[in-house]
């Protein structure tokens, strides 16, 4: 088993710069991803080969992207880049699975950079085949060099609307329409903290640019109420909603496309600090249950940090901020020398975090999760996709007497699939804590975590043998 100093769990914005960080100190920092290299979702290496059509090597994004894979490259730090973690204990050691079998290792401190998961709130036909998220669709573009169809409708909330709109039209798709769940005033009370960020500012005029240009119509609040084949294409339905995410009676709009790229916000992925029991809170603006940490990402866990969107939503740009206050908290922690140079490097980089995370934080309130949205869910839609439970089941389940979420988890297996409740859970203990009517969502809890923290093949784990590898140990005698 290695042992390093310092252990990284995500090689996005702020895992790398967590480890770059904690590395420039001179700690022995080890950094896990399940990628093939760093950059996450945001800065995301293109693959290599004839399979990428888009190009997008001039891109802000790529460009940031590359030079921290380079910056990544030329450091100490130890990577282990398409290695799953699917353990991890309270004595900070880390289990992986990679492409040479399985790698387990030590650490005195652990900084978890996990990101985030998107949020779909279900809807009558969303696991129909063509129907993606948002996010997928950006890896779709970005790595894969790849349209989502020749045709998409666009749906959902926040700054990934238009993105995926710009990019899809870039690419020589056609986006049919954008449905915004915000209204022209929703973005309105967004544009102080967009001034604070000019480059991003200037980034969002020129997407919205693009899809003026095409002529693709923006319907604001307005959301999915359907999806239904329609031959080898979808049928969409959409229909106007209040503030709160609730349809309302008006015209609806029928949309046939290939594909539909739909999100609704980010939620953090928290189940690493959950499974080493840290202490967390719900924040719907900040996207959900988030670890409690200090402002330099210190939880409630000796020497476990969280960097990045772990902490709650900010975006790219405070993440990779975040990732080196964690670093250096962590290497001042472990009483790395200088720590008067040390507290000047995180004196700058709070003033930097608070700066980027005003924009991020704006935007995450824009995703955060709408009441009116979920009740609107119909009784027959899945609202846990690895399961098939509905929204029926877990009504009855509340009716029976379910007052929270790990409850609701045994009589109804939602939550117990593969994901782990990361596709289902916001929306699982949101419709729990309004049916029940409990005050809050820290009164009916979260999913607790389980190992394996991925799903993970046993011959990963064991390797190859026959059965004539297996000692068999002599009979006793009679």
């Amino acid at each position: 088993m290695s042992e390093f100093d310092v252990v990284v769990l995500g090689g996005g914005a702020a895992g790398a710069n967590a480890a770059l960080a904690a590395a420039s100190t001179g700690l022995n920092v080890a950094l896990f991803d399940e990628n093939p290299s760093a950059g996450g979702q945001v800065y995301r290496a293109p693959i290599d080969g004839p399979g990428a059509g888009i190009d997008a090597g001039s891109s802000a994004d790529q460009q940031a992207g590359d030079a921290l894979r380079r910056e990544l490259a030329a450091s100490t730090v130890t990577t282990f880049f398409a290695h799953p973690v699917w353990a991890v204990t309270g004595e900070y050691r880390v289990d992986a699975t990679g492409p040479h079998g399985p790698v387990h290792c030590s650490a005195r401190a652990l900084i978890v950079a996990s990101g985030t998961t998107e949020r779909v709130v279900p809807f009558e036909g969303w696991t129909t085949p063509g129907v993606i998220g948002l996010a997928a669709a950006t890896i779709l573009l970005k790595s894969q060099g790849m349209l989502p169809g020749r045709s998409t409708l666009v749906a959902g909330c926040g700054p990934l609307l238009a993105a995926v709109a710009a990019k899809t039209i870039e690419g020589g798709g056609k986006v049919e329409a954008i449905a915004d769940l915000a209204g022209t005033a929703d973005w309105a009370r967004t544009v102080p903290a967009l001034l604070a960020r000019p480059d991003l500012l200037w980034q969002g005029a020129k997407w919205w640019r693009t899809i003026r240009r095409a002529g693709t119509p923006r319907l604001a609040r307005h959301m999915i109420v359907r999806v239904e084949p329609a031959g080898e294409r979808l049928r969409a339905t959409l229909a106007p909603c209040e503030a709160a995410g609730h349809p309302i009676d008006g015209k609806q709009t029928t949309v046939l496309v290939d594909c539909v790229a739909v999100g609704h916000g980010l939620t953090p992925s928290t189940e690493i600090t959950r499974l080493l029991r840290a202490r967390h809170v719900y924040s719907r603006t900040a996207g959900g249950w988030v670890a409690v940490a200090d402002q330099d990402g210190r939880t409630s866990r000796p020497l476990l940090y969280v960097a990045g969107d772990g902490a709650g939503i900010a975006g790219a740009a405070a993440a990779a901020t975040h990732g080196v206050l964690a670093g250096l908290a962590c290497a001042l922690d472990l009483g790395a020398s200088n720590p008067s140079r040390l507290k000047r490097r995180a004196e700058l980089a709070r003033k930097a975090h608070r700066q980027a995370a005003r924009f991020g934080h704006a935007m995450a309130k824009l995703m955060a999760l709408r009441t009116g949205h979920v009740d609107s869910i119909a009784p027959d839609t899945i609202v846990c996709r690895c399961e098939d439970v509905t929204r029926a089941e877990i009504d009855a389940a509340c009716e029976a007497g379910a007052q929270e979420v790990n409850q609701l988890k045994a009589w109804t297996r939602c939550g117990m699939g593969p994901c782990q409740g990361r596709t289902c859970g916001d929306v699982a203990g949101e419709l729990l804590m309004r049916r029940v009517g409990a005050a809050s969502r820290e009164s009916v809890g979260c999913f607790s975590a389980r190992t394996p923290l991925r799903p993970v093949e046993v011959e990963a784990l064991t390797g190859e043998f026959t059965y004539d590898d297996i000692p068999i140990p002599k009979a006793a005698p009679l």
